[in-house]
């Protein structure tokens, strides 16, 4: 099992040691963060959140067995007037830990956070088309595809393009 905490500056080399490349950084983090990640950008990424009023809940993902961090997710740009919030910068550091259904799980406590306790309407993310692992994990979180915008992020001398995907409560709801 996992629990996501309150990410803290004691956790920023253990989030950099994770992001070894300028396009899983770009995966991570999109077009706010540069390549190489560095302290001093998971301090402006750090400055309002987590606190009660804060727009963004930045966490990490504790093995509960072990203690842990295995992983990194946010819910971001919370709008309390629209109740509505976007899931991301998700990422299961550890490669022993990838594929064993972890991400599943940092979706759905991520997604409880949002509904049950900030009492949200919808959440959305996004999620670059080549990524059929994410995609194929947030649709069994409940999850549906809403738009494709066609190369969205430049990457090199490529284009991305990305799935915008959301979920509603009463959907969420339904699933649990």
């Amino acid at each position: 099992m996992i629990k996501l905490e309150y990410f803290q500056r004691t956790d920023f080399d253990q989030l950099i040691d994770w992001i070894d490349s300028p396009s899983f950084l770009l995966q991570w983090g999109g077009p706010g963060f540069d390549y190489p990640l560095d302290r001093e950008q998971l301090e402006h990424y750090m400055e309002n959140a987590n606190h009660e009023e804060a727009d963004t809940l930045i966490y990490k993902v504790v093995d509960e067995e072990t203690g842990i961090a295995i992983g990194h997710i946010s819910l971001g740009k919370i709008d309390r007037k629209n109740m509505s919030a976007r899931i991301g910068k998700v990422l299961v550091g550890s490669r022993e830990t990838r594929g064993r259904g972890i991400g599943q799980k940092m979706i759905r406590e991520a997604l409880r956070i949002a509904f049950e306790e900030l009492h949200l309407h919808r959440v959305s993310l996004g999620v670059f088309d080549f990524n059929t692992a994410a995609i194929l994990c947030y649709e069994k979180a409940g999850f549906k595809k809403e738009a494709l915008l066609r190369d969205a992020r430049k990457n090199g001398e490529e284009y991305w393009s990305l799935w915008e995907m959301g979920v509603l409560a009463e959907e969420w709801r339904k699933g649990v």
